[in-house]
């Protein structure tokens, strides 16, 4: 910037003035912003932004001198700062919340939903099919669901194991008893984050929605705390940033063609006919039932694969940094319901407690674990 402050005096005295012409642009507009007080917004969002200009001005000046005003300041060479206003102003440290990778956050919402849906017993059904195929205990013969059983199984040992799947789950969101690979540490707090930054956005829409009744008009702001909102969901981002390194970006890509690979095989024809089914899922449900002695919670999985990974692929996004409320509201409105969803699917699989006390109608199940989530859950 031309403009720009050289010295820290200059910058203190413009930094001055935006805060004097925000006190008196609220001054002056003090009948408005009675009637409208979403006016207010806009005055401070107009401020933050020049001094948002200002202070990038102050960080362009970074690339010189080259010592960044030291010897000007402690008094070495030509020039000696005679007071600490002539110091020379200095940046400020890059933001850490913009500072995300988002391929990586995308990665991990596949993981989740690999997850989901291994949990959701996938992956064993169809390994109980290959091991009745082979036996010829059903009627599998050479349809193209016995071909891609055959397919499956040759492809096995070109796969990661269940144990290293398991181990990488433990390491990203905490889940299973597996033991993380060596070096890492299980994201004990994944669960909670999640779940807290659900409960959240569940609870700002509430309060919206109250706030539109009580107030119909629409010119007041809504109840909801962007800020509690934005804080959650900062906190699950930063957590997830440090757990998305390594091999989770190969890992789901991979495995999210044996997912598809496995449910080529559950809905290929023939097996469908075997079952007497309409779909893969149900083929899926009867295998569990019949076979494993399961007790199938495949909707409630599904829907926190789907739902969970809708949230965190929109947290590897911007959104969470805009700091107009209309746009805040307007953005996060697109996971609101999965954020429901996602709480009342893990309330009824007994993996999160409710909050609204009485006023919860949820049915708990009693599934059959296989490998726990939670954070009270750990068994294999």
């Amino acid at each position: 910037m031309a403009d720009s402050p050289k010295t820290l005096g200059e910058f203190n005295d413009l930094f001055a003035k935006l805060q004097a012409l925000r006190s008196t642009l609220v001054r002056d507009a003090r009948d408005e912003l009675a009637k409208t007080p979403a006016q207010a917004e806009l005055i401070n969002q107009w401020i933050d932004e020049a001094e948002a200009l200002l202070q990038t001005g102050v960080n362009g000046l970074s690339a010189a001198p080259n010592d960044h005003g030291l010897t000007h300041l402690i008094g070495l060479g030509d020039q000696v700062a005679s007071r600490l206003d002539d110091a020379r102003p200095s940046g400020l440290a890059p933001t850490y919340d913009d500072k995300i990778s988002r391929d990586r956050l995308a990665a991990v919402g596949d993981l989740y939903y690999i997850y989901q849906h291994e949990r959701a017993g996938v992956f064993r059904a169809v390994f109980k099919l290959q091991q009745l195929f082979q036996s010829g205990e059903v009627r599998l013969s050479d349809g193209p669901g016995a071909l891609a059983l055959y397919q499956f199984d040759r492809k096995r040992v070109l796969r990661y194991t269940y144990g290293e799947r398991k181990s990488v789950y433990r390491k990203v969101f905490g889940y299973t008893d597996a033991m993380p690979p060596n070096g890492a540490e299980p994201n004990s707090v994944f669960h909670t984050l999640l779940a807290n930054f659900c409960r959240h956005v569940s609870h700002f829409f509430e309060d919206k929605r109250v706030s539109e009744v009580l107030r119909p008009s629409g010119v007041h702001e809504t109840f909801g705390s962007m800020a509690v909102v934005r804080r959650s969901g900062l906190d699950l981002r930063a957590n997830l940033k440090q757990v998305s390194y390594g091999n989770v970006a190969v890992l789901r890509a991979e495995v999210m063609t044996l997912l598809n690979e496995a449910f080529a095989v559950l809905g290929a024809p023939d097996v469908i006919n075997l079952f007497g089914a309409d779909n893969a899922w149900d083929v899926l449900e009867e295998v569990l039932k019949r076979y494993l002695r399961e007790t199938p919670v495949t909707s409630q999985r599904s829907r926190m694969a789907t739902t969970g990974r809708d949230i965190l692929r929109w947290l590897a996004e911007d959104y969470l940094l805009s700091p107009v409320r209309i746009d805040f509201e307007s953005l996060l409105e697109a996971i609101v319901d999965a954020c429901d969803d996602w709480l009342t699917s893990a309330e009824s699989l007994g993996l999160q407690r409710s909050t609204s006390g009485e006023r919860s109608n949820v049915v708990s199940f009693r599934p059959v674990h296989r490998s726990g989530d939670g954070p009270q859950a750990r068994s294999a």
